[in-house]
């Protein structure tokens, strides 16, 4: 994938501040310090695009990049950050709740996790609620340059039993310092919006 163009468009916290639905959005869910910042800029060549916080549980908001005036990447509030008010846990919940509702031009929610941790009940019950809204449940394992490669195949058994995925090719290991995986991820990402632009013209 060529990156002409990447900006954070929109910044929002309801539906109202949402940009026009104009465009497919791959969003993206995970825990406040899984690295989904660091993702999206690894994928797009930049630097600090995507906000990175070494403050847990920093983005509140739901970010909206434009790619290439093509389709967006929309950064969804991390969750499960144990130094928040349940007052502040549930406004976020909320955020996200009402964007996966509403949002008609979402076509695939992908959810990051640690490749070196077992996956949270937190991590769980987004996974449940990801496969309910039914999209694929496509897993990126983020920070696999901090573990070998040859503990790889058992981190991501951990993963698929915790979670209960059936396919294991649903979960991708990726490293945003490294570039590990860089473009199967992107190879997934042209799939869905190709299918998307496919099921569009029908």
């Amino acid at each position: 994938m060529k990156i002409i163009n990447a900006q954070l468009e929109k910044i929002a916290v309801n539906q109202k501040q949402y940009p026009n639905a104009n465009l497919p959005e791959i969003a993206f869910a995970g825990r406040s310090n899984v690295g989904k910042s660091s993702f999206i800029n690894s994928m797009l060549n930049r630097t600090n695009l995507a906000r990175t916080s070494g403050k847990p549980g920093k983005t509140r908001t739901i970010n909206f990049y434009n790619i290439n005036e093509e389709f967006r990447f929309v950064d969804l509030p991390g969750y499960g950050y144990a130094q928040v008010s349940k007052k502040e846990k549930d406004k976020w919940g909320y955020i996200i709740e009402e964007y996966l509702n509403t949002r008609k031009n979402l076509v695939e929610i992908i959810q990051l996790v640690d490749i070196r941790h077992e996956p949270t009940e937190q991590d769980l019950i987004m996974y449940n609620w990801i496969k309910t809204f039914n999209f694929t449940g496509i897993i990126i394992a983020t920070k696999a340059d901090k573990i070998s490669k040859g503990k790889y195949q058992g981190n991501l058994k951990i993963i698929k039993n915790k979670l209960e995925i059936q396919d294991p090719n649903l979960i991708i290991p990726y490293s945003s310092s490294k570039k590990i995986n860089k473009d199967k991820v992107w190879s997934v990402f042209k799939d869905i919006l190709m299918k998307n632009k496919e099921q569009q013209s029908k």
